[in-house]
């Protein structure tokens, strides 16, 4: 696959990212060696190799999904102008 100018153009009209014919001309050879890069990729045998996110075996850490209510509820109505047993009180607006 290659990249032509027209292309560079239309994709960075989509990034709205402003390119002049010069940058154009110079992107398009970037872009044309990158790809093949990507094409040299596709060549290599993957099959039974298990994806991984990290170079180096490691466990996620967990916690114990555990329901609280936080213990926050008194901060959180602190600066409140009037509350009721942690409730936000707002006064009635329709008559």
């Amino acid at each position: 696959m290659s990249v032509d100018i027209p292309t560079v153009k239309r994709v960075a009209r989509l990034a709205r990212i402003a390119v002049t014919d010069e940058d154009a001309e110079r992107m398009t050879g970037e872009l044309n060696v990158i790809l093949g890069f990507v094409e040299q990729l596709n060549e290599v045998d993957v099959t039974g190799v298990e994806p991984m996110t990290s170079v180096i075996p490691m466990e996620m850490k967990k916690r114990d999904d555990v329901v609280t209510d936080g213990n926050k509820a008194d901060d959180i109505v602190a600066n409140a102008p009037a509350t009721d047993e942690n409730f936000f009180l707002v006064p009635k607006v329709v008559e």
